[in-house]
């Protein structure tokens, strides 16, 4: 079976594309780890302008969606982009808030999340452990432990990350939202949403990683010739490609399962794992042939390096996600 993207889903793409190249990704990613965000807030307002939020909220609360197949488009331009904040988190957030059937939490943000005028942070102790991605910029912070939801009052101090544009703080109490079995069935979508997009951002930013490289090791001269042209270098971006190509297929039938049944654990496992070890693999392809350039943080493909690892274990780890794939 074949799974490509329609006219209308790949002209959604090159329109984020274009936006994001033109907005200075870079610049905002950097501010938002010195802890400025102003920049990335901005962008966030024109992604939001675009669509990209209302995807993850139903029509009945002023969203688009849920369309699982275009936001698994939209996040692969935000990874390729390295665009920073907790994009996932607020689909995910939102898509728990859809589900949870509780209509006043769902009435006071699903409308200002598909708007771009709420980013939302959510923790589930299971998965993301005892911190929260950047909640301490959120207008709000759900924290989900066993079958309890609570909205966190504020958040500890943000704490060390091997990506500084991913700041990581320790919600603190709370007002209990919703506890019962609704919670559970809730945050499992939930998680299963947050697992597709953080799979399209790995996807993304692999690519982005696999473009540069191979820019660079066309303009790299050694003995005369330019890298790119000796054999073991075109064998390892090779490997690169494949791995990435093999991963965008097992993202956009994920993406499509859970669209038609509203579930998915195991395709969105099988394209979490495939996505997250393709981008870190051309993480370390790019380091590599960049040479001795590569580990420096004044270049900016330093942003896209050390996104690959937090990517790749965040919200399924490999070894989480391929038990998901091979539970009976």
């Amino acid at each position: 079976m074949r799974f490509l993207l329609d006219d209308e889903q790949r002209e959604f793409a090159r329109t984020l594309d274009a936006l994001l190249s033109a907005s200075d990704t870079s610049r905002a990613a950097r501010a938002w780890a010195a802890g400025d965000h102003a920049p990335g807030l901005a962008l966030w307002s024109r992604l939001a302008e675009a669509g990209v939020f209302a995807l993850a909220v139903p029509e009945a609360y002023e969203g688009l969606g849920p369309l699982p197949v275009e936001l698994a488009v939209a996040f692969t331009e935000l990874g390729r982009h390295a665009v920073p904040g907790p994009l996932v988190e607020t689909v995910a957030a939102a898509a728990l808030l859809h589900r949870l059937d509780d209509d006043g939490a769902a009435s006071a943000w699903l409308p200002r999340v598909a708007a771009g005028k709420a980013t939302v942070s959510l923790g589930v102790l299971t998965l993301t452990g005892p911190y929260a991605l950047d909640a301490d910029v959120a207008d709000a912070v759900l924290v989900v432990e066993d079958d309890t939801l609570r909205l966190a009052d504020s958040a500890g101090p943000v704490q060390p990350s091997a990506d500084p544009a991913r700041r990581l703080a320790r919600p603190l109490g709370g007002t209990v939202l919703a506890r019962g079995p609704a919670v559970a069935a809730a945050t499992a979508y939930a998680a299963e949403v947050a697992a597709l997009a953080t799979a399209a951002q790995s996807l993304g930013l692999g690519r982005a990683l696999l473009d540069r490289t191979v820019a660079y090791v066309g303009q790299r001269t050694q003995f005369g010739v330019p890298v790119g042209s000796f054999q073991a270098v075109k064998h390892r971006l090779a490997d690169t490609l494949i791995a990435l190509e093999f991963a965008r297929p097992l993202l956009y039938a994920a993406a499509l399962a859970l669209a038609e049944h509203g579930t998915a654990p195991r395709e969105i496992a099988a394209a979490k794992v495939t996505a997250g070890e393709a981008a870190h693999a051309a993480a370390r392809t790019a380091l590599q042939l960049h040479g001795a350039v590569g580990y420096t943080e004044e270049l900016d493909l330093s942003l896209w390096i050390r996104k690959a690892r937090p990517l790749r274990d965040a919200w399924g780890t490999p070894a989480v996600c391929r038990a998901r794939v091979l539970a009976p």
